[in-house]
């Protein structure tokens, strides 16, 4: 009897788990170098002087722009790439590949800081109530605009004269003239934009928005305002009102105390004069000296403290008419308020509101 020899299943099993592995690093590169998840939000990165490719390319990776900062370097080399990166300030978009970083990189920024990429846009939004100071820092987070300068160009309206809706008060009380003007909204502006297109862009859509509302020449005439102190009533509406049904209303009651010659006495103009958002304002904060201090000075503020949305300006344009005097937030949470037409009834809402009713 013949007896066969039995074949060792050792070189299979090598084999097997050879393409196994060899599968593994695959994927595992594959799944390294996809690219992040995309955003709207450009990130700041900043290519230091004197830095190395490695050193960037670990830097990519705590941005949370690569996955993988092994890869890229690999990557580099391979392409032969990373030896004209530039200098300074990049706006980089989370989920570009390494090819569309390494283009960024390899652009000189502009003076905005921005990779110099004319296709390049940067999506920006201004929530409504936000001021000129907060703007500008969204713009500078955003794009890498630079703060101070949009600052300063706030308090430059000669610049924007054919574009502003109607010309501003020259008062020095103004803390910056263009507050209130640049209107809050979504927009989307090429990256390497100068600060002066920013503003501008912002002014002129607040002027098509007031354009935009029905006879509003003839509604602002009736209601014997300047367009200014429109949208500084506007602002006050907007910083005060949380449920959209109540800023008529409360425009009204900012008119029937104007005309009979009190006090506004509106907290959000104490925290416009100094210059934060308190969660709770003390009585030394009421006395603080500004023009903006609406407990201490009768009528109007200067200007607007915010930018006003649309909604709160038909508000300040159409007030709901009504006796009242006073109102104070509910602390249910609902952001609703209780109104009074005497500082008696207005007493016994600030204690229902402290029972949460």
């Amino acid at each position: 009897m013949v007896r066969t020899k039995k074949r060792s299943k050792a070189p299979f099993l090598f084999v097997l788990i050879f393409i196994l592995l060899i599968a593994s690093v695959g994927t595992f590169i594959y799944l390294s170098m996809r690219p992040v998840e995309s955003s709207d939000q450009a990130v700041d990165f900043v290519v230091e002087e004197g830095i190395g490719t490695a050193g960037i390319a670990d830097q990519l990776q705590e941005k949370g722009l690569i996955r993988s900062a092994l890869l890229y370097k690999v990557y580099l080399r391979i392409e032969n790439e990373g030896s004209s990166f530039q200098v300074g300030n990049h706006a980089l978009m989370p989920g570009a590949d390494y090819a569309s970083i390494t283009a960024a990189l390899n652009q000189k920024p502009n003076g905005n800081g921005n990779s110099a990429d004319p296709n390049a846009s940067v999506k920006v939004t201004i929530p409504e109530g936000l001021t000129i100071k907060q703007i500008a820092e969204r713009f500078e987070k955003a794009g890498n605009w630079d703060a101070k300068s949009i600052r300063q160009l706030s308090r430059e309206p000669q610049k924007f004269s054919e574009d502003l809706p109607a010309p501003i008060p020259d008062s020095q009380d103004l803390q910056y003239a263009l507050e209130g003007y640049l209107f809050p909204d979504t927009y989307e502006f090429v990256a390497n934009a100068s600060e002066e297109d920013l503003v501008r862009r912002l002014v002129q859509e607040t002027t098509r928005k007031l354009q935009s509302i029905p006879n509003f020449d003839q509604l602002l005439k009736e209601r014997g305002l300047s367009v200014h102190e429109l949208l500084t009533v506007a602002s006050l509406v907007e910083r005060e009102a949380v449920v959209d049904s109540e800023r008529p209303l409360i425009a009204g009651v900012i008119y029937n105390r104007l005309d009979d010659s009190m006090r506004l006495q509106i907290d959000a103009t104490v925290q416009y004069a100094l210059g934060e958002q308190k969660e709770r304002l003390l009585y030394s904060d009421l006395k603080i000296d500004s023009p903006y201090n609406t407990y201490r000075n009768e009528g109007l503020p200067p200007g607007p403290i915010a930018a006003p949305s649309l909604k709160s300006i038909e508000a300040a344009l159409q007030p709901e008419a009504s006796d009242y005097l006073f109102y104070v937030t509910k602390k249910d949470g609902s952001g609703e308020h209780l109104f009074a037409k005497t500082f008696a009834e207005h007493e016994q809402n600030i204690e229902k509101s402290k029972e949460g009713n």
